[in-house]
């Protein structure tokens, strides 16, 4: 049975916080708000969330996983990125995309694209999220929440604790955060390759 935390959008209280940051040190998987919709989240080497996210999701091995940072200094550890790419990056972040770039060591085998040794980086532009990222200290794997046959994902924390509280083990509320998933955009190249149109503008990498 899945946790479930009300969390204010705008103010997120630190105690809910440092319940959640808790339960994520101590392998859970949780589903958490994002700038786009929301996601499923687990630590960094949480092996065991990444086969539960594959499971519920039915991924193949070929699927990019996210780590969500913080801010540049924390998406500069786990990602190859140069002067050209930092600039694009930076002029669109924080905000609602995920960049697709070479892996550094950092970056756990199982996480990475199988030929391409790529993942998706993002830094979302919403309050619970950096609140949670702040008090973990590095970053969340991610995937987002859209499930088998399902065209959009849910936007309702109430519903979604419904739907997967014998899947999840928390479910973090701060209302709708929108149905739309990150923009996706792939530097590995070097040039920006959108490969998904989501809720950031894709017209600034077109």
């Amino acid at each position: 049975m899945a946790r479930y935390f009300d969390v204010h959008p705008q103010n997120p209280q630190p105690r809910s916080i440092g319940q959640i940051v808790d339960l994520v040190r101590s392998d859970a998987l949780i589903v958490y708000p994002t700038d786009s919709c929301y996601a499923f989240g687990a630590q960094l080497g949480n092996r065991d969330a990444l086969d539960r996210i594959r499971t519920i999701r039915q991924l193949d091995g070929k699927h990019h996983f996210t780590l969500v940072c913080k801010d540049f200094a924390q998406l500069g550890q786990f990602v190859h990125i140069d002067n050209k790419v930092f600039r694009s990056i930076k002029a669109a972040t924080p905000g609602s995309y995920t960049f697709i770039l070479p892996a550094t060591k950092e970056v756990p085998r199982r996480l990475l694209h199988p030929k391409k040794k790529t993942v998706g980086v993002r830094i979302p532009a919403n309050n619970v999220v950096q609140a949670i990222l702040t008090e973990l200290g590095e970053p969340l794997l991610s995937s987002t929440l859209l499930l088998p046959g399902e065209d959009e994902p849910m936007t309702q924390g109430w519903e979604i604790k419904e739907r997967l509280e014998h899947v999840v083990d928390a479910v973090v509320d701060a209302g709708d955060c929108g149905s739309e998933p990150s923009t996706v955009v792939d530097f590995s190249s070097g040039a920006a390759e959108v490969v998904r149109h989501g809720a950031g503008d894709p017209s600034r990498f077109e």
